[in-house]
């Protein structure tokens, strides 16, 4: 970010004040409000902060309405197609691609520390069987602290650095224990053999009794939805964990709460909507019926896992999810599932049709990565746990930024009171 000569000047009951304007390395210019209140007395007015900047930023760059996404100024689909998940988690941790045994030292470190405490496998038996995983999650992530006292010191570089390691290797253990109790199974240790997708499906699909094998493709399916997950700038969520962590919170608190906000159906629940729609309209020979209903402005329905309301041309990272959709679906098949069957009529309705064409309505990541979960056996209860999984290492980026940041402040947001002004307190008797 560098600050220029430009200026913008607000005029305000015959009073004008010039606010300092900032420019960023790439996107729209950012004014600065931060003494706004202190010389005019006055706040702005902006719901969802969608037009506020909370805070600069090296991490995630995104151009909505040229479907441009950045990691550290490297395209998300050339990371995609060219690199795995924890190449990029060390890009997003560190800000450069890392050399061949930067990234072997790496990954040998969150391969070592994917083992969770032995005692919290008693904590999970303290939740119904029939708790929501992401309930689970928000509670087990949470209690990361009462074990792990050696890296809550957010003062310490070295302790973020130890978090840092920590929540990137044991969320995916943590997400497949929480699936393992659900469902009813025991719970399967991490491997040191296996890469991260890997492992991780194999902890959530293998049982004690036989030898379980991972099919590479539906590994590689799986790395990929965890890359194309893995930051997407300031959003809820993380915006909530830079909240939680302005307070001095620790690290796996300010994660936990970037998990319970994505629990939201508007956020992390977008993948679970679409399966829950493809359900709704049930066999392919409904899909004309339903994609009129999507063209009926009276009509509340609407096609799922099509569009974004960031990307106002098409997602960047729908072209590599496609990709994989049609690897996995190709593998596995979908003459048996109408579910899958369904989605892919859909897919090649839709994109026909010039209606979705002219309004940008072409499928996102939400719809391809719904289809290869669905397809992997994964139920629509694990699609948002996945989702954490995958951008853990957005939020842990994110909060090490934060903390780094000289400019870093708790936040405060400002209100507009539209409440009652002050009165005196009547008597119960009087009332």
């Amino acid at each position: 970010m560098t600050e220029d000569k430009k200026t913008a000047t607000l005029s305000l009951n015959g009073q004008s004040y010039d606010l300092p304007i900032l420019s960023p390395s790439t996107g729209p210019d950012v004014i600065d409000i931060r003494k706004l209140y202190g010389q005019a007395g006055v706040f702005t007015y902006d719901p969802g902060f969608t037009s506020t900047a909370s805070c600069d930023s090296t991490i995630t760059y995104i151009d909505g309405e040229l479907g441009e996404l950045l990691h550290r100024g490297y395209p998300i689909d050339q990371l995609a197609a060219k690199s795995h998940y924890l190449e990029v988690c060390y890009l997003l941790l560190y800000g450069e691609l890392p050399t061949a045994a930067d990234l072997e030292k790496f990954e040998s470190t969150i391969t070592r520390h994917t083992m969770i405490h032995e005692q919290m496998h008693y904590f999970f038996r303290g939740f119904r069987r029939d708790a929501h995983p992401m309930a689970t999650m928000v509670g087990v992530v949470g209690a990361m602290s009462a074990f792990y006292h050696d890296s809550t010191d957010i003062a310490d570089p070295h302790q973020r650095e130890i978090a840092s390691h920590r929540l990137i290797a044991k969320m995916p253990t943590i997400a497949a224990m929480a699936y393992k109790y659900s469902i009813g199974q025991p719970f399967m240790y991490p491997r040191n053999d296996l890469d991260y997708a890997a492992n991780f499906l194999q902890m959530c699909f293998a049982v004690p009794a036989e030898h379980y094998h991972v099919d590479p493709i539906l590994a590689r399916a799986m790395d990929r939805i965890f890359t194309l997950h893995a930051d997407h700038e300031q959003n809820a969520s993380t915006s909530t964990v830079r909240l939680a962590s302005s307070s001095g919170a620790n690290p796996f608190a300010c994660i936990a709460a970037g998990i319970a906000c994505l629990w939201g159906p508007a956020h992390g629940g977008a993948n679970q909507a679409c399966l829950e729609m493809l359900k709704e309209i049930g066999t392919p020979d409904r899909i004309p019926e339903f994609i009129a209903r999507a063209k009926d402005k009276n009509d509340p329905f609407r096609l799922m896992g099509f569009g974004h309301r960031v990307y106002k041309n098409f997602d960047p990272r729908a072209t590599v999810m496609k990709q994989s959709a049609d690897e996995v679906l190709d593998l596995l098949g979908v003459e048996n599932n109408p579910i899958l069957a369904t989605a892919k009529e859909l897919e090649r309705a839709a994109l026909a049709d010039d209606y979705f064409a002219e309004k940008k309505l072409f499928p996102n990541v939400d719809f391809y990565s719904g289809i290869i979960l669905e397809a992997m056996g994964f139920p629509t209860s694990m699609f948002t746990p996945i989702f954490a999984v995958s951008r853990t290492v957005g939020w842990v980026s994110q909060w090490k930024e934060q903390l780094a940041d000289p400019q870093h402040k708790i936040g405060r947001p400002r209100q507009l009171y539209l409440g009652s002004t002050a009165r005196d307190y009547v008597d119960i008797e009087d009332r």
